[in-house]
Parts: C-alpha cells; structure tokens; sequence
C-alpha cells in the first residue's frame, strides 16, 4: 500500500460513530481528511441521527467493516470496551497492508493483544491509544497515551491530524494499563460518590458528608464535582461499566482480585440500567448540566428503591 506522503491526505476510517466517533470526524473534516465511518446503529432504528450528522459533514457511511477498512490508511477504533477484539477481527480481512490501525478503546491490555494479533496477521499495523481524560473539551486533542511497536512511527502524523499523542512504551498493554489503573480511582470516585450521597440522602445527613468533605478535601467543589459525577454517569453508564469490568479483568491479569473495580461496574451498570428505563429524565439546571443537581438524581433512585433492590435479610 502506498500511502500518501501528508497526513491530511490520508481517508481516515472511524469505527464507532457515537460521540467520540463523530468529535473526531467533525475535526479531521475541519482540516479537509477524507473520512468514512461505520457503526452498529446503521441499519437500525437509530441510524437516523447518524445519517444526519454524516451529512452534516460530509463523512461517508458503511455498514461494512472490512469495507472501511479496505479504503483507509488510518483506522480509528472507537467503540465501546467490550466490542475491542470483535471490531478488530471484523477490519482484518480488509486492512491494508502498512495501513495504521489506532484502537482507542477501554479495553484490558490483553484485549489490545488480542487485537493486535488480528490486526497485524492481515499486514496492518495496529497501534494502542489510551484516552487520559474525558474528551471534551479537548476533543481530538485530548491527551492520547501510543503504545505497541509501530506508536512513534504513527506519532508524527497524528500530530499532524491535530491529536496529542505521547508514547507510551514499544510494548503493547502499557499505555492500556495506565489507563485501567487510572479507572480504578477515577470510574471508582464516581460510584462512591453517587452511593455515599444517595444513601446521606436518605438518611438526611448529607449536608454533614458534604461539610466533611469540604474540610478534609478543600480544594474539591464537592457539590459542583458530585453533580457532574451523577451526570457523567447517567448519560454514560453503559460505557463506563463496560471499561470498569475491562479494568477488572486488567487487575485480574495482574493476579489480584479486582474487589472495587468490579464494584464500580455493578454500579455503574446499575446506573444505566436506571437510565435506561427513563428515571432520570432530563433537567435544564445551567449550573449542574441537564441533568440537574446531583440531589435531584439522587431522589429519583430513592423513589424507585423497591423496583431495584431487594431488601436486606
């Protein structure tokens, strides 16, 4: 495969058009890529706003994985954790050969091994990237730890695509591993923050926790932090449970028992499921997100504690 000598002439394949997918499509369209993407939804009821944004910025739409990759020097893989080695198996039979392929995926370091061995058996090559942070408001820029044999050769010309790359290590599962570890703390603050300030809730006592709080961690706005972690997971649940069992399986390969990681999954899953089934609803609170301040969230659980959970024997 002769690639083009410029980055931003290279046609850019995004597998998974959610919003990650189509944050970084809008911006690689914004510099004149060429780009295609491909996404489970097409085909479906949900395809409609898909469609419309691919329109929008005129991106091309397949329903074909090795399609996409079949016409792409750079493939993006952006989907959620558990679909890591099943979107990389469905590309091989159409990566070209010398094509990059850049999973930025939650996934566990041996997940990126897995697909890596895909990837890399059809000639591509295939390149590790842990997102460090939430992608807004960095979008494509946001901070992306590279890793596996081919990341410097791919540092160069994501740099030029207007990403932020640094390698991490010619090893693959390194810079997987710093992200998942991360998640421990980061996916787990969430969980026990949504759980400690539910439970306060009902007890009454949760201006006291928050005081406490506030002295032992003076430099955290905990109402401000408590309401965006009760956001975050109600609009993304899904996808954050699906990193944190990932993340478990990460500390499971490290030989340790994955006790809060598994937890914050639950509970992040638990959340989900709640979202899914309309509790939350939608809230215009500018301050907090529209999804309100982190006590509205909290009284909508409550209300629906008897449909959830059984209660203790």
């Amino acid at each position: 495969m002769n690639m083009p000598p410029k980055p931003t002439e290279w046609h850019v394949g995004i597998v998974g058009y959610g919003e990650v997918g189509r944050i970084l499509a809008e911006d690689l369209r914004a510099q004149g890529v060429s780009v295609s993407a491909c996404d489970l939804k097409l085909g479906t009821p949900e395809e409609a706003a898909l469609i419309a944004h691919a329109a929008r910025h005129r991106v091309g739409l397949t329903d074909s994985h090795a399609a996409l990759a079949r016409s792409a020097d750079l493939v993006i893989s952006s989907v959620t954790a558990s679909q890591t080695v099943t979107v990389a198996r469905a590309c091989a039979p159409g990566v070209q050969a010398r094509a990059f392929f850049l999973d930025m995926n939650s996934a566990s370091p041996g997940a990126k091994c897995e697909a890596a061995a895909c990837i890399d058996r059809a000639g591509g090559r295939y390149v590790e990237g842990a997102v460090m942070t939430s992608v807004l408001p960095y979008r494509s820029g946001v901070p992306l730890l590279l890793g596996g044999p081919h990341a410097a050769a791919l540092l160069a010309p994501l740099k030029a695509l207007g990403f932020a790359p640094s390698v991490a290590d010619i090893r693959l599962g390194i810079a997987s591993a710093t992200k998942m570890c991360r998640s421990v703390m980061i996916k787990g603050l969430e969980a026990m923050v949504i759980e400690s300030l539910t439970a306060a809730r009902h007890y009454g006592v949760e201006d006291a926790v928050l005081a406490s709080l506030q002295e032992t961690f003076p430099g955290i706005d905990w109402e401000a932090q408590a309401s965006y972690f009760f956001q975050r997971v109600v609009q993304h649940g899904r996808r954050r449970s699906e990193e944190m069992y990932e993340v478990a399986k990460t500390v499971r390969e490290a030989r340790l028992d994955p006790f809060s990681a598994w937890g914050t999954a639950e509970r992040q899953a638990w959340m989900a499921d709640l979202a899914d089934a309309g509790v939350f609803g939608e809230r215009a609170d500018p301050r907090f997100g529209r999804f309100g301040h982190w006590s509205q969230a909290a009284d909508r659980i409550l209300a629906h504690r008897p449909l959830l959970t059984k209660e203790p024997a």
